[in-house]
């Protein structure tokens, strides 16, 4: 504590005798054992308190539930679109509700279908000035089991002690049963041996193999359950001779080319070369989809600075690593993924289960409610609904309910330290627009701003400032609509697609783009007249030309500039 701060304020926060008649009136002069200082009007919000402690233990101490969050969530939300939500109507209402990217499974589903979904899904998006991105999540180099007897949708009741028959025999591909289960890899009878697990439908069924036949695996149910059609298998600890890009694949991401996807999630990437096969596919025409890396076994796991060096971000995909890795150690591998995508400056996605209860109920456990928020807290820059919104009673809700927790969670990180070794982690030399863009978060740091706001091309530099983890949103403008969509997977990064054509006088130009910005920042009361905001500009058109921060002070003149 500094000499002379002997009082407290309601917010917990130390005060000198000489400041408490401010203090009284609103306003409070905190100090913590940092020696950091910061005036501030009313309440704490945003968890100010523990963003600024003097240590961690202080931070998670000052941490206040009476503390309102910021306006503006940063994170993004991830929905999986399917039968519950790919209606226009309900697609327009999770938009409202935080919807950022549509997740498309092809897993399921024909290229006609998901035609269908893209459609529904740009239609909804055409009538909010809200980019949203469409990501095509990859089948993979997955195994799944064949159709049941009693038709695609009916279960069979696989009893514990009994013995079935896992078969790569054609014939029992649509005439599963309790007895017989085919599965579409057909070398799993060589690499499998007698003694190991076969595990299926996210590991909810365990068998044992116990004999091995010319295409099939006799196995003894250890746990059982209900199952349908088309469930996922893993085989833990047996290495797989799978290709990294199936010809399915291959078709897969042609059609999504075609269609004009944003974002491919990669799934079961084991390796730089996965990453380097679908740049391949996707070819000059889909050169600038981003590719996200779906880590989802060991081997994944254990090569993934080699992955992510040649990928544009990770997803830790939580439901097959988990059964592929023993469940205590989950949380290891997404805390170290999470980690190093932070310090490598490219996008995190946590999924997997995180409000699975809300596929059958309009509220999730305190647990899972705990789950978003520490995926948020270790780093994430999304979070991802699955079954909760694609097959879901309340895929609605589940978006609402993600919101909720991802504003709550951005609030309490501890922002200092994180923003100090970001800082200390960067390389140097840095670039001029990356030095621009350390500058402008950390003015908004020192000043407290609201926003930040900067004219974007490739949307390098909004990135960039992301990275660094601002506690406040930067508004990137861009005249491109794929470059806006594509800046959902960066936490703080609100996109706005500036449509206008361009002016002949470029200043007068650049002015109109922030004008948009402030605008939305206004409609959405993020902005306040009084409050500082920071400007980042380029010195002349063109990408790479990024170099000047302004500081300023909004006005009512911000607030009454025509757009």
């Amino acid at each position: 504590m500094l000499p002379g701060k002997t009082g407290r304020t309601s917010a917990g926060l130390t005060v000198g005798k000489e400041d408490q008649s401010t203090a009284a009136a609103g306003h409070s002069v905190p100090s913590w054992t940092s020696g950091m200082t910061f005036v501030s009007g009313g309440s704490y919000e945003q968890q100010l308190a523990a963003a600024y402690a003097g240590t961690h233990l202080e931070s998670l101490c000052e941490l206040d539930i009476d503390s309102p969050p910021n306006v503006q969530r940063m994170s993004g939300i991830i929905c999986t679109i399917g039968p519950a939500c790919r209606s226009v109507e309900m697609l327009g209402k999770m938009i409202a509700a935080g919807l950022d990217i549509a997740r498309l499974n092809f897993s399921h589903g024909s290229h006609e279908y998901h035609k269908e979904t893209i459609l529904n899904v740009r239609e909804a998006a055409s009538k909010t000035i809200k980019p949203i991105a469409i990501a095509l999540d990859t089948k993979g180099p997955e195994i799944r089991t064949g159709v049941m007897k009693a038709g695609v949708n009916a279960e069979v009741d696989l009893i514990a002690g009994k013995e079935i028959v896992i078969t790569t025999n054609d014939d029992y591909k649509e005439i599963c049963d309790e007895n017989y289960i085919w599965v579409d890899y057909k070398n799993i009878v060589k690499v499998v041996d007698v003694g190991k697990n076969v595990y299926v439908d996210d590991g909810l069924i365990s068998l044992l193999v116990t004999e091995k036949g010319s295409d099939f695996l006799k196995c003894r149910i250890e746990n059982g359950g209900k199952v349908s059609s088309k469930k996922g298998c893993n085989l833990p600890g047996t290495p797989v001779d799978l290709p990294a890009v199936s010809e399915r694949d291959t078709l897969d991401l042609r059609f999504g080319v075609e269609m004009g996807v944003d974002m491919i999630f990669a799934s079961f990437i084991r390796s730089g070369d996965g990453i380097r096969s679908i740049r391949k596919i996707l070819g000059e025409e889909g050169a600038n989809i981003k590719i996200i890396a779906k880590i989802e076994n060991h081997e994944g796991v254990k090569r993934f600075d080699e992955i992510l060096e040649v990928a544009d971000g990770v997803m830790v995909a939580r439901g097959d690593l988990g059964i592929e890795i023993p469940t205590e150690k989950v949380f290891l591998a997404q805390k170290m993924m999470i980690g190093r995508c932070n310090r490598a400056g490219k996008p995190a996605i946590c999924a997997t289960q995180m409000l699975e209860s809300m596929i059958n109920k309009p509220r999730p456990t305190r647990a899972e409610s705990s789950d978003v928020a520490n995926a948020i807290l270790d780093g994430a820059d999304c979070v991802m609904l699955s079954g909760e919104t694609a097959k879901g009673s309340y895929p609605l809700q589940a978006v609402e309910t993600m919101h909720k927790i991802a504003k709550e969670a951005e609030s309490a990180i501890y922002h200092k330290q994180l923003f100090e070794e970001l800082r200390l982690l960067t390389p140097r030399p840095t670039d001029i627009t990356h030095t621009t863009a350390l500058a402008a978060v950390e003015a908004a740091v020192n000043c407290l701003a609201v926003a930040i706001v900067t004219i974007t091309t490739t949307g390098r530099s909004a990135q960039l400032m992301a990275a660094y983890r601002p506690r406040c949103p930067i508004y990137a403008v861009t005249r491109h609509a794929q470059i806006a969509r594509q800046l959902h997977l960066h936490r703080s990064v609100y996109p706005i697609l500036y449509t206008d054509p361009p002016s002949n006088d470029w200043t007068e130009d650049v002015e109109k783009r922030i004008g948009s910005a402030m605008a939305v920042g206004f409609q959405q009361g993020v902005l306040k007249v009084g409050a500082p905001i920071i400007i980042v500009t380029g010195w002349k058109a063109g990408a790479g030309h990024t170099n000047t921060v302004r500081v300023i002070t909004i006005t009512e003149q911000h607030r009454a500039t025509p757009k």
